[in-house]
């Protein structure tokens, strides 16, 4: 019941406030919880995480959120994880993109590479796109096989081909080179930059998610792991945001 009252003396402190239009959220802990548990693999912490989402993003559309993007997998992640892990993962990863694609008027949407992902969870991430192509509810970003120096450097290639394939010469291209044409050519292209960052399980880094988009994004940090969430504490998220100051280098 005291829960249950603090929680909704959070909505109403939020109420007309000042709200994150894209929340970014690196899902972490997932493994940390399952040998906190002493269970016997990984997979149950990621599973555990994968039944978490939906609850998260049903969270931020009640509150108004229109962006999400869920850091699931990371490049890094593909080349140093297990083999049996990642196997498991892929297809936990798969379940959870065909899910939301059936939720609510959400829209799912893949960012990352594709190089090293198997056919089957590529495929999965593809469906849930296309089903949802017309939705206009919460727009939920996938970050699979995601790096953030990745992502500028394919955002780079694609200007320079795109440049190169119209006659253009390379000092064209320095002229024309902006910030804002870089941001176009980002998996994220179009779409607003976060403007609250959260990580769970204490950690305080990056982890190279979103390196360009969150030049501007306030950050909060969760020691909680990502399966132990709770509504509240992405509530104090929220409030926590709406609390401070934005100067944007006034």
């Amino acid at each position: 019941m005291l829960y249950e009252l603090y929680q909704n003396r959070l909505r109403r402190e939020l109420d007309g406030a000042d709200l994150p239009h894209h929340v970014a959220m690196i899902v972490d802990g997932n493994r940390r919880w399952a040998k906190q548990r002493m269970l016997e693999t990984a997979a149950h912490g990621h599973r555990a995480g994968a039944a978490k989402i939906s609850e998260f993003l049903t969270w931020c559309d009640d509150l108004g959120i229109r962006v999400v993007t869920l850091y699931l997998l990371s490049a890094d992640n593909l080349g140093n994880r297990a083999s049996d892990e990642l196997t498991e993962l892929f297809g936990i990863i798969g379940d959870v993109a065909d899910e939301l694609s059936q939720q609510r008027d959400w829209r799912v949407q893949h960012v990352g590479a594709t190089d090293d992902l198997p056919e089957g969870l590529r495929g999965s991430l593809r469906r849930a796109a296309e089903r949802t192509a017309d939705k206009k509810g919460l727009h939920v970003n996938l970050a699979v096989g995601y790096g953030g120096r990745r992502e500028i450097a394919d955002a780079m290639r694609s200007i320079v081909r795109e440049h190169d394939a119209n006659g253009g010469t390379l000092d064209a291209l320095a002229e024309v080179l902006t910030p804002e044409l870089i941001a176009e050519h980002l998996y994220t292209g179009g779409q607003p930059d976060p403007d609250l960052v959260i990580r769970t399980s204490g950690e305080q880094r990056l982890s190279d998610f979103m390196l360009w988009q969150s030049a501007h994004s306030e950050f909060y940090f969760v020691e909680a792991f990502y399966p132990d969430l709770r509504e509240v504490d992405f509530l104090r998220a929220v409030r926590d945001f709406a609390l401070r100051h934005r100067r944007y280098g006034s």
